[in-house]
């Protein structure tokens, strides 16, 4: 259990802290889709495969791919109501959301073919209804010292405190809870305090954008993680998700995203 321990407080902050960098350097649209990447949800599987074993873990995943729905409407949430209230309410209002959708979740189980089509499906028409802001300028704002050391230290918390109580609340609770956008809600309540509703929009879009790679690596993790060395799945499911994301990011240089 030490080694596994030690991952989560290395492995976490470190993607985390890269996905950051990139993020200020690329703009809000990259972030945004650099965070669809499964961030937290990821590290969550593997360590729960590490210490639980492989069948806890797939169900895990395909409570994920499940959750990722979930995701989607707070991202949807968040934008249209970043373009009404300030970023607290707007983060207050979107937190309900993924509480209330993971409640109606919970329980729901489908065939990992169908599941997986089903969330393609469902994550276009969410991209469809996502509104649409053009950002004039850049935000002249300098984020503090203390912003990338407490949004690494908040999300390895959330990894660490979720693979804890996963034994306790099963393996689709957990699943349904680790793909909960606490980097992507990090990032656009603090786009819009600094860049108004356009830059959390953008931030929102790219997310949706992004998680076409996160159910795609979750589909693949599911169906290859009883059948192969969990080193094995990781990378097939890393790869996988990569030509995925290639392509998405392909279509936000397009401007179609």
């Amino acid at each position: 259990m030490d080694y596994t321990f030690a991952l989560k407080i290395i492995l976490t902050p470190t993607l985390i802290g890269a996905v950051s960098l990139a993020g200020r350097r690329w703009g809000p649209s990259v972030s945004g889709w650099l965070v669809g990447l499964p961030l937290t949800s990821g590290p969550i599987t593997l360590f729960l495969a590490l210490s639980l074993g492989s069948t806890f873990a797939r169900s895990t995943a395909l409570g994920t791919l499940l959750g990722i729905a979930s995701q989607a409407v707070v991202c949807l949430t968040y934008a249209w109501c970043s373009k009404r209230w300030t970023w607290p309410v707007s983060l207050a209002v979107s937190i309900a959301v993924f509480s209330a959708s993971t409640w109606l979740l919970h329980g729901l189980h489908l065939p990992l073919a169908q599941l997986y089509a089903l969330i393609v499906v469902f994550l276009s028409s969410i991209l469809e209804m996502m509104p649409r802001e053009q950002i004039v300028g850049q935000s002249q704002s300098s984020p503090p010292r203390w912003d990338l050391p407490a949004r690494m230290l908040l999300v390895t918390g959330y990894v660490v405190g979720l693979t804890t109580i996963a034994p306790f609340v099963g393996p689709q609770l957990t699943g349904l809870l680790s793909p909960f956008p606490l980097y992507g809600l990090v990032l656009a309540s603090f786009g819009q305090r600094f860049g108004g509703a356009p830059a959390a929009i953008h931030v929102m879009r790219g997310l949706v954008a992004g998680l076409f790679s996160c159910a795609t690596f979750f589909c693949v993790m599911a169906a290859t993680i009883e059948q192969m060395l969990l080193w094995r799945s990781c990378a097939l499911s890393i790869g996988t998700m990569t030509l995925v994301q290639g392509i998405t990011l392909w279509m936000i240089r397009k401007g179609w995203v």
